[in-house]
């Protein structure tokens, strides 16, 4: 779990650790430098679980992906499992035993990944909806342009961690969970897709990437796409794929050279190409946005 100022909230969320019905758990957290009573909170809960049961680690200070990444690649956490956590969210009592359910019947020395749903929550944890849901199979030409759920439900094994830690450094991070999921599916890992929600996720004017479950939040992406933000996350995450080609299979590769090139053509050279590439999101509603994007050169 990677803390900044989440005092408001943070106790909830460490409740909702102690009520696992998967006991087997240790927390690390990495604080970028809180200056309210976050830390404060962190030291009362280690004090009672104990510094074996609850790690503090600072941060390196450079943003939520940074930290989240800095986290993962610290050598001297050990485990089977890795759980991202945000700070204000409050999980469900089976969120471990479900996640390590999955992942456990797989070979350990294959990537994996488990996500879900979240069911959203108020600041006062009043239910107001559910995120989307996604029924389209998780695959390297989805994740090119989209990711598939937060990182707060995910669950990572030590294969999938192994990838991470082999970022290069200072790797221009985007997000933590997209970058995850375009690694497990590009070098051919499996991803569970959980429908059914395991946490309550917190929407309120803090967080710092909300759900986009709403038609307002929907249209809000869609001008940051239309404004060139999206071409630009796809060429921090093309960055770092290329750097990492070797972990990829022969076919992401040959899919991530169509989107990489497609990008650089002319309209009807870049339509074609993209289109070749195979690349989609998981509704309708978000192909039409991306068949625009590629149309208006914003991909």
């Amino acid at each position: 779990m990677c803390t900044y100022n989440g005092a408001a909230y943070l106790r909830e969320q460490l409740e909702s650790f102690s009520a696992q019905t998967f006991r087997n758990w240790v927390v690390y957290v990495s604080d970028d430098a809180s200056t309210d009573d976050t830390l404060g909170i962190l030291s009362d809960y280690q004090a009672r679980w104990g510094r074996e049961r609850l790690v503090i680690f600072s941060g390196p200070c450079m943003g939520f992906a940074e930290n989240f990444v800095s986290l993962v690649q610290r050598s001297e956490i050990k485990a089977d499992y890795f759980a991202f956590s945000d700070q204000d969210d409050v999980w469900f009592s089976d969120k471990l035993e479900r996640s390590v359910g999955h992942l456990e019947l797989l070979k350990p020395d294959t990537p994996a990944l488990y996500c879900s749903r979240t069911r959203l929550v108020d600041a006062d944890l009043k239910v107001i909806g559910v995120s989307p849901l996604f029924k389209k199979t998780p695959s390297f030409k989805n994740a090119l342009v989209q990711s598939l759920a937060g990182a707060n439900t995910m669950l990572i094994n030590q294969a999938t961690r192994g990838l991470l830690a082999k970022l290069p450094e200072h790797a221009p991070l985007i997000a933590h969970d997209w970058l995850t999921y375009l690694l497990v599916t590009g070098c051919g890992g499996q991803v569970f897709y959980d429908a059914a929600p395991c946490l309550y996720y917190r929407q309120h004017r803090g967080n710092l990437i909300g759900a986009n479950a709403s038609t307002r939040e929907r249209l809000i992406r869609f001008r940051k796409m239309l404004s060139g933000r999206f071409a630009k996350w796809n060429d921090a995450n093309v960055a770092i794929l290329k750097d990492m080609e070797c972990v990829l299979t022969e076919e992401s590769r040959h899919v991530l050279e169509y989107f990489e090139n497609g990008r650089k053509q002319r309209f009807f050279k870049r339509v074609y190409t993209l289109r070749k590439s195979g690349i989609h999101r998981q509704t309708v509603q978000g192909n039409l946005s991306l068949i625009l994007a590629v149309c208006l050169d914003r991909v």
